[in-house]
């Protein structure tokens, strides 16, 4: 599949006031491609403002380079496909479930898409259901998406949280010690987090010595950063977030905490580390999708559109958003049909063509739990850039996703489908 094609063509013709969503100040839906009668349309509910606004806005840029490619190669069997945009704002599970209901009752969407806030994706995934439009979860992390709380017709892009502190725990063990110290925030991906760290951690002999939960949107850590300098940890863990990361990343290295202990954590964000200054860029993570692989057929060309596009290499976001997208249109397409149960169907067991799958050892949708099963990126923080600004982790291990998911039986999922 070439990804020579007019990605630029909707933004000119269809984003009227860029500036508006450069800005995030998005009131009411909008869509990137003309409206007409009978396109296939993806309901876009997801955060552009709040603590989640960075990372929502590039899985947004990612949405948008595989909109227009399907329809450069055709649309959804046969129809131009149509991407209508809402802010479900980064932490109210309200507005979401609000937005999900009209987008599906009044907006006729064809696919559900969301969100960054795992607390906003299951409330989401449960109005999905309840309707039975399929949806693509393509960031949110908590364990029950695709775990205990698992439905036919919703499927994940993103790593669950016991997979991402499975492809780190040996590491931070190995290289730094098994006295844990935890700050979490305080909802569903948090305790998801933590309860896959801890759990990781035990089983290679380590210890959860304390910790904190945090309020989402947190400005002031030094409270809990002084708690966690006095149980004298071997490793600091923040599990926060967005611009919750930010502040206490900055913080902690503010109190000189990175010289009495290792900073570290599991799941980080390209986003963050660009909003950290130099000397607070520490500490090691899980990367989900890293764009620097040299060797990795298509990649190099995913990476120059989303530059051309957003002046920056993409994000793991990015892909997720990008993978999500293109995830419904081969359902659509393999299926041939619009009918939920039929492209679930389809997607189960799926393996995404590499120009899409863009990592080492692909990715599939492990059928019974419709989770992606792809790469995972562990390594270190990198003050500045080696070879670029942007390219600010460096990637230890390349670890396998089918070595760290666990099995089906583990994650919980009991899928019933339709009669």
């Amino acid at each position: 599949m070439s990804l020579n094609n007019g990605f630029k063509l909707p933004r000119r013709k269809l984003l009227q006031g860029g500036a508006a969503l450069a800005a995030a100040q998005i009131a009411s839906p909008f869509v990137l491609t003309a409206r007409a009668a009978d396109t296939v349309k993806f309901g876009w509910d997801n955060p552009l403002t709040g603590v989640y606004a960075e990372p929502g806005k590039n899985e947004l840029i990612g949405a948008q380079l595989a909109i227009a490619q399907i329809n450069a190669k055709g649309g959804i069997l046969g129809r131009q496909a149509e991407l209508v945009v809402q802010d479900s704002t980064s932490g109210d599970a309200g507005v979401a479930v609000q937005v999900a209901r009209k987008m599906i009752d009044q907006d006729k969407v064809n696919f559900l898409i969301g969100n960054v806030n795992s607390a906003l994706a299951i409330g989401m995934a449960q109005v999905a259901n309840e309707k039975s439009v399929l949806m693509m979860d393509p960031g949110g992390h908590s364990d029950t998406i695709t775990g205990a709380t698992c439905h036919w017709n919703v499927f994940r892009i993103c790593n669950t949280t016991q997979t991402e502190a499975n492809a780190i725990a040996p590491t931070l063990i190995k290289d730094y010690g098994k006295k844990w110290y935890y700050i979490t925030p305080d909802y569903a991906f948090g305790h998801a987090l933590e309860a896959g760290m801890v759990k990781a951690c035990a089983a290679l002999g380590g210890t959860r010595i304390g910790g904190d939960l945090t309020p989402l949107g947190t400005s002031d850590y030094s409270a809990y950063l002084i708690k966690a300098e006095a149980a004298k940890p071997d490793v600091l863990i923040f599990l926060t977030q967005g611009t919750d990361m930010i502040n206490a990343l900055k913080q902690a290295v503010q109190f000189g905490l990175d010289k009495k202990m290792n900073l570290a954590g599991a799941q980080q964000e390209l986003e963050a580390l660009e909003g950290l200054p130099p000397e607070a860029r520490v500490g090691n993570w899980v990367m989900e999708w890293y764009y620097k692989q040299p060797n990795v057929p298509h990649v190099a060309d995913f990476n120059k559109l989303v530059m051309a596009k957003s002046g920056k290499v993409p994000t793991a976001r990015t892909w997720f958003g990008y993978a999500g997208i293109w995830s419904c249109a081969l359902a659509a397409n393999g299926a041939k049909s619009l009918d939920a149960v039929k492209m679930a169907k389809t997607l189960q067991g799926m393996h995404l063509p590499p120009e899409i799958a863009l990592c080492p050892d692909g990715a599939f949708f492990r059928a019974g739990q419709n989770q992606l099963i792809a790469n995972l990126y562990v390594g270190k923080a990198l003050h500045t850039g080696k070879d670029g600004p942007d390219d600010l982790f460096d990637v230890t291990d390349v670890v396998k996703g089918t070595a760290v998911a666990g099995t089906l039986a583990e994650t919980g999922c009991k899928m019933t489908w339709p009669a």
